[in-house]
């Protein structure tokens, strides 16, 4: 395995990549999406690397309207701890991605790439526990009680929730999270030559 210096175009697609994660601190990362007959124009939850909110809030509000009747808690910024580390820890990838510019050993670049890789998988753990305790842990009083019934979101994709349907998936920022993996994963490739050359 060589540790020489990192390639032209290996700098050029981390450079992306630190791009990608500045401007993924500034757009929503994910979104879910719910619809039902009496709210034709969809109600929009944008999820940002610092809190749960839209334009107005006004869809958030509703959202929590509807979740009081089925017991489901609120939805507040403040009670997710991840919006208070998500940032930096972004901020900190686009740092990494900027320094290994001046690397002198392409091992850093197969380190950062396991870093990402389980930061990615543990985010997505992470995120199925919230919405599995938001859908599961209902309110005993609540209004609308159905037996044996829970409201967990889909991770991705669509879900039936009684009349709504719920779509959860990557927003802007988190395309832009799997773009930078992907170049994080081709920048490590080239430089080890995982492939066989052509002849």
């Amino acid at each position: 395995m060589k540790t020489s210096e990192v390639s032209v175009l290996s700098k050029v697609l981390l450079s992306i990549t630190g791009v990608l994660f500045i401007v993924m601190m500034f757009v929503p990362l994910w979104s879910i999406y719910l619809w039902a007959p009496q709210y034709p124009e969809w109600l929009h939850l944008p999820m940002y690397t610092n809190g749960l909110r839209d334009s107005t809030n006004l869809d958030l509000r509703s959202i929590n309207e509807l979740n009081h009747y089925i017991g489901m808690k609120v939805l507040r910024t403040q009670d997710f701890f991840e919006f208070s580390i998500l940032r930096y820890i972004l901020a900190f990838f686009a740092l990494v991605s900027f320094l290994l510019l001046f690397s002198k050993k392409k091992i850093y670049e197969l380190l950062f790439l396991i870093l990402f890789v389980l930061f990615a998988v543990a985010a997505m753990i992470d995120f199925y526990r919230w919405e599995y305790d938001y859908g599961h842990n209902l309110d005993s009083r609540a209004a609308i009680k159905i037996p044996d019934m829970t409201y967990q979101p889909p991770l991705i994709g669509s879900k039936q929730l009684l009349n709504f349907t719920a779509y959860s998936m990557p927003d802007v920022g988190g395309w832009m999270l799997v773009a930078a993996g992907i170049l994080l994963l081709i920048v490590v490739i080239k430089d080890f030559k995982f492939h066989d050359k052509k002849q």
